[in-house]
């Protein structure tokens, strides 16, 4: 079974390691004296790390795909200070020898008492259309199922089991708070585009071994997802108030704020607007504590920027570790709620390069 992490990796530096994970990506590529080199991504709960395999792959792979879990050796190294291994050996790993839970990143907060949280905030709408059209979404077994366990993403935000329930709560928190600033908005209508804005991601992605895109998510998308679910509420619900059908399919259809973002319309509405700004804000944020923990992982001191992030086009800069670098425990400022210590899995396609010649690990194998 597994005993080795890849948030050990640093621990592990410069050692040959044998363990399972799964197999996010697998590529043949084009070595550049000639011939050919086997690339892949290993991944488990703690985060994906980029392999590569110099030699004798060929039948290694040949039972093997994406998503598949593998069983490796091989030899852990820093290269522009992000963790690889230069595998020795690979096979195909059987279901029987792992446990799914060491492998797919969880929420680490109480997935039954977020529910109850978002049903909670549904059962205090003003607007009973509203309500019904949500909890239509909420009572729904085969949705509700689902919804309670996604990821919000593949790798960015929130790519955990449970990841789009906890992004969908906090972002409810945010939009609650918000709103009393702005009379133009209707709370309930707000609220229901945070809730519903998401949910074709259900049927977007997958999470079995590893996080990925359906075939619907691939060539429809969740938006687009989205908006045939919804036309299937409001038929069940007929007779629903035309106006607010329209409202709500508009902040659907306009969440992510721009057509280069794959937004078929721009927000028009106060609470499209509301919503775009406050789901991106909430989006990013995640995104910034996934990094900081990255970068806390690669053992980066207060005073560093992180990595280049290529979602948010930029470095980041811990500033609250930065002020407290060296305080005590009371002079420290109190962490944020939900922050996460697990690294986001962030691979580049271009972050492997031929490492120098790794000599095969002194000593017995334990591989088979």
């Amino acid at each position: 079974m597994k005993d080795f992490f890849i948030a050990d990796a640093p621990r592990f530096e410069n050692a040959a390691v044998t363990s399972y994970f799964v197999l996010s990506s697998l590529q043949i590529r084009d070595r550049r004296t000639g011939g050919q080199f086997l690339s892949v991504t290993l991944t488990d709960k703690t985060g994906s790390m980029p392999a590569v395999m110099w030699d004798d792959f060929q039948e290694s792979i040949t039972p093997c795909s994406e998503g598949c879990y593998v069983k490796v050796q091989g030899q852990i190294s820093r290269y522009q200070n992000k963790f690889q291994m230069a595998l020795q050996r690979l096979r195909f790993a059987a279901e029987t020898e792992i446990d799914p839970a060491d492998y797919l990143p969880m929420t680490h907060f109480d997935i039954d008492a977020m529910w109850e949280e978002l049903r909670g905030y549904v059962l205090n709408f003003a607007n009973a259309d509203l309500r019904r059209l949500v909890f239509a979404f909420l009572d729904d077994p085969e949705i509700a199922a689902a919804y309670r366990v996604a990821p919000a993403a593949k790798i960015l935000h929130h790519a955990w089991i449970g990841g789009l329930l906890e992004h969908v709560v906090t972002l409810v928190r945010v939009c609650l708070a918000t709103a009393p600033f702005y009379p133009e908005v209707d709370p309930d209508l707000l609220v229901t585009g945070a809730i519903l804005h998401d949910i074709g991601k259900i049927r977007e992605l997958h999470w079995k071994s590893s996080f990925g895109y359906t075939l619907e998510g691939q060539l429809i998308g969740h938006i687009n997802i989205a908006q045939g679910m919804l036309a299937d509420k409001f038929r069940q619900l007929d007779p629903f108030p035309q106006k607010l059908r329209v409202l709500v399919e508009h902040m659907i259809l306009s969440h992510h704020g721009k057509y280069e973002f794959g937004s078929p319309k721009l927000p028009m509405t106060p609470e499209a607007l509301l919503l775009n700004t406050l789901d991106d804000l909430e989006a990013k944020m995640q995104t910034l504590r996934n990094a900081f923990a990255s970068a806390a992982a690669q053992g980066r001191g207060a005073g560093e920027v992180t990595d280049w992030v290529r979602s948010m086009e930029r470095p980041l800069f811990n500033s609250r570790a930065y002020l407290t670098e060296g305080a005590t425990p009371e002079e420290d400022i109190t962490a944020a709620a939900g922050e996460r210590t697990v690294d986001e899995p962030v691979v580049r396609e271009d972050a492997v390069e031929e490492p120098g010649v790794v000599t095969e690990p002194a000593g017995g194998s334990l591989f088979d």
